[in-house]
Parts: structure tokens; sequence; C-alpha cells
């Protein structure tokens, strides 16, 4: 454990030696002192390296135990993510007397009320139902002190700018404001800091798990890709996330492997509330071993044990490809397997890429039901 986490409230010290951490990660290390110095922050940091604690744990220690009201507000932009971030948040305050609510999009507004009625200290939300109960004044924000966008480059895109905007000004002006993102593109880093005073900039770009992650690659035509996938899906043990870039490719894949009896979860936005609860519920217990998901609806998620994170679409931005590939041999895992299925075509800028990430690509190919190395038909 280190000195820093010796020196914040004393629950903290027992949910850090209770989580079985030895060490901090680099995106925790560095934004620790400035969030509890009380300064804004911009970090930008792969996924799986422990952003969420990064803040979790210093707004948790700077929560006033003695003072009801919202303290804090942390903005997500999936009701996954929220649902997340507030398991986190009970778990580290279980042995405080901090509480905590979640308010999402789709939810009943009422029984949302009757959880304000009851003074949280901390609330996690979407920002549209957020801004909702803001708006009916139900939601007092005038003691808020800090707040966090969670994998702000998905909030603050144009349709969405407006109600950030909106609930940030709600707050007063002393207020501290902490972006969190796997990606900080320029557009975004700009409007954030319009909001921000003399912002801290922390950028790592290294994901140092000590886990052992495989990347590997087999070769399919377009047309034969669900087969492939498949057959990846009934391999012993595996709890695989496939990402496709499109939302109407994906429902036809995900319909076209039910067909032919493999066990599927879907993610993304088109998706109602109870079926998204549903399906992730099952691939989280392993019921249903494979989850086809988008990139925008996967932001984020911390789900424990992935085996393989699959590439059904070729993805040309190094940054992508880190991030998705960031899913399995997350921290506390030994190892992972990253496989992208490719064209002949895909073959050759699949190649490149991992040359221009220094990653050691290997090609297997299926045979009778597993992964294999060498050149079996």
């Amino acid at each position: 454990m280190t000195d820093m986490i010796n020196e914040m409230k004393p629950f903290l010290a027992a949910a850090w030696k209770k989580a079985g951490f030895e060490a901090q990660t680099e995106v925790q290390q560095k934004v620790l002192p400035f969030i509890l110095e009380g300064k804004d922050v911009i970090a930008e940091a792969p996924t799986g390296t422990g952003k969420t604690l990064a803040y979790v744990i210093p707004v948790l220690n700077q929560i006033n135990f003695d003072l009801k009201g919202i303290q804090a507000v942390i903005l997500a932009s999936s009701h996954e993510l929220v649902m997340q971030i507030h398991r986190l948040i009970q778990e580290w305050s279980l042995e405080s007397d901090i509480t905590s609510a979640a308010f999402i999009g789709g939810a009943n507004v009422k029984r949302q009320i009757d959880k304000l009625k009851k003074h949280p200290q901390i609330v996690i939300g979407t920002p549209g139902r957020i801004l909702e109960l803001i708006k009916q004044k139900k939601m007092k924000m005038h003691q808020v002190k800090t707040i966090v966008l969670d994998e702000g480059d998905q909030l603050l895109v144009p349709e969405h700018i407006k109600t950030i905007e909106a609930i940030i000004k709600s707050t007063l002006n002393d207020r501290q404001l902490l972006f969190f993102s796997a990606t900080l593109p320029k557009q975004a880093e700009a409007t954030v800091k319009s909001f921000m005073k003399q912002p801290e900039l922390v950028t790592v770009t290294e994901r140092e798990t000590g886990a052992k992650v495989e990347h590997v690659y087999v070769i399919s035509d377009i047309r034969d890709k669900a087969d492939a996938l498949a057959k990846i899906s009934r391999l012993p043990q595996i709890k695989a996330m496939a990402f496709i870039n499109d939302i109407s490719q994906l429902k036809l894949l995900a319909q076209k492997l039910e067909y032919n009896g493999a066990k599927v979860a879907e993610l993304h936005s088109d998706l109602n509330k109870d079926k998204r609860k549903n399906d992730m519920k099952k691939f989280r217990t392993g019921e249903l071993p494979l989850l086809l998901a988008t990139d925008v609806a996967a932001r984020g998620l911390d789900i424990q044990g992935i085996t393989h994170v699959v590439h059904i679409d070729f993805s040309e931005d190094p940054k992508q490809y880190i991030h998705r590939s960031g899913r399995t041999g997350r921290l506390g895992s030994t190892e992972g397997t990253v496989l992208s299925i490719v064209t002949p075509r895909e073959e050759r800028k699949l190649k490149q890429l991992c040359r221009e990430l220094n990653i050691n690509l290997k090609k297997k190919v299926l045979y009778k039901g597993e992964l294999m190395e060498g050149n079996r038909k």
C-alpha cells in the first residue's frame, strides 16, 4: 500500500488493503495529487489502466460525511457504465457513511426522485436524466464540489455538449472538473478546457498490467466471418467480446450466429433497457460466452474474465485497436488473447499496424474446434 493511500481517510486505506492492490497504476499515481489539491484535471489513459479508481478514491476522500446533499456528480454516456461506476463507489465506500445513487434515462422518474429525498452525497448518471432532474428542481447542485466526465470524449459530442454545459453551469464557479477518457480528440480537449481553470493534463500511453496478452489472427473471406466467430464462441472456457463497427451489421451477425446455435449477447444503443441488462448479466456470469459490441456502447466497461477480444471489423486506427484489445488481460488477469478475423487484404494492413505498435503477431487457424498454429485447412 502506498503512502498516499495511507494518508487518506481510514475507510479508503481499509478498502485498498481488502482489494489486495500492491501499488497504484501510473494514471492513479499521476492524477491523485492534483485531484486532492482541488485542481481541474484532463486525463487520457488506455483501457484497463485503472482510470475509474483514479478519480473514485480522491472523490470519496473529499466527501464531507456531515453534509447531507450532493457533493459530487459523475457523468457517463451509457447505462452500463453508470451502474458499473455506482457499484465501484458502493464497494469502496462500504465502511463509511457516504451515500450514493444512480440515475439513468428510461428508468422510472418518480422512483429516482424518491432516491433524491434520501440526500445522496454522490450521484452518478447519464447527462439527459441528470439535467432533467435539475430542471425539475429535484436535484440541488449548489453544494457540488466535483464534477467528473467519465469517457468524456463520448460526452462532449455535438448532440450532448449543450446538456453537459448546462449541468456544469448549474454548479458554483469554485467546483472542480475532472475529465477522464481513453482518447482525447483535439475538439474534446478544447471544449472541456473552456469549462476549466488552468487544468492539469495527464497522459498515460502504455498499458502495464503484468498480464500476458497474445495477439493472433485468422484469415477468412468476409462472408465466412460469421462461421469463424461461431467456431470461436464454442472454444472451451471462452468469454469473448467481439467488436463490430455498424449496429445494423451487428444485429445481422447476431441473427446468423443464433441461427447456427451460438449463444450470443449484444451491446449497442438500439437495444431496449431490459435486453441490455439481461444480456450483460448473462455475459458477465458466463451463461452467454460471446458479446457482440460497438465501440461506443462498450466504452469504459470493466468486465472481469474476458479471455478473448475479437476484431470482426478491422480497425485501421492504432488507438482503437489498443482500446479494444485492452478488454482482455486487465488488472488482476494473468493472460488473454486478441484475435483478428481478417480478409487477405486486411491481413497486410494488420501486419503493418502491429509493426507500428511493436506488437508480436501470430497467424493461427481454426481446426477441429481449436485455435492452432500452422496452415491446416
